[in-house]
């Protein structure tokens, strides 16, 4: 039998009152250990006309070691990059994932970059979680006929080992979700239940 049991603690996050920064919305953080061992939290925080800022905040625990807030310490990244920005002045950083990548000995933020082109997986490292030097837009080799670099990507995440790629070689790994046109969920929420699904635009992806 299954003793594993969910228990809801509450709101660790919400929008702060009087923030222009977090008045659309404070949401869908990464989550990682710190070098400190402490919990730091990486989320998307929704400014004005749905302009996104990447934050740092650190958990807070209580005596019986259950989470109950978040401590802000500040911006991870901001839209600067060409591919993080709109002409209109809108732009984002948004939705990110951390991981400690163990054969670079480096934390790789991979998150979505808002840019005149559409959302696109962008890429961050640090060695200590507050200093972020950016990698620019992931690029991908053709697979068949499908160029990704083309296509709309979003919630990316790396392994932290390398793993063994179709032909055995060890290599580093990303899953992310392609957006092909005719995929999205209102998209395809009109469609009969019945309809054929693309495996091959309809999956998440491993690259």
């Amino acid at each position: 039998m299954n003793e594993f049991k969910l228990h809801r603690l509450g709101m660790l996050m919400e929008p702060e009152p009087g923030n222009p920064m977090e008045v659309e919305g404070v949401l869908n953080p990464a989550a990682v250990r710190g070098p400190d061992g402490r919990l730091y939290l990486f989320p998307r925080m929704v400014a004005q006309g749905n302009y996104s800022r990447i934050g740092i905040a650190r958990v807070v625990f209580n005596e019986a070691g259950d989470p109950t807030s978040a401590e802000r310490l500040g911006i991870a990244l901001e839209p600067e990059a060409d591919y993080e920005r709109r002409p209109d002045g809108g732009g984002g950083c948004e939705d990110p994932r951390v991981t400690f990548v163990e054969p670079l000995q480096r934390y790789i933020m991979s998150y979505t970059a808002f840019s005149p082109q559409g959302p696109r997986i962008a890429l961050a490292e640090s060695q200590d979680l507050f200093h972020w030097k950016r990698l620019g837009l992931a690029t991908y080799a053709h697979w068949h006929d499908i160029d990704l670099s083309s296509v709309d990507d979003k919630d990316a995440s790396l392994f932290p080992v390398a793993i063994p790629n179709s032909s055995g070689k060890m290599e580093l790994g990303m899953l992310h979700r392609p957006l092909f046109p005719g995929t999205r969920p209102e998209e395809t929420a009109c469609h009969p239940t019945t309809r054929e699904v693309d495996l091959d635009r309809e999956s998440i992806w491993i690259s």
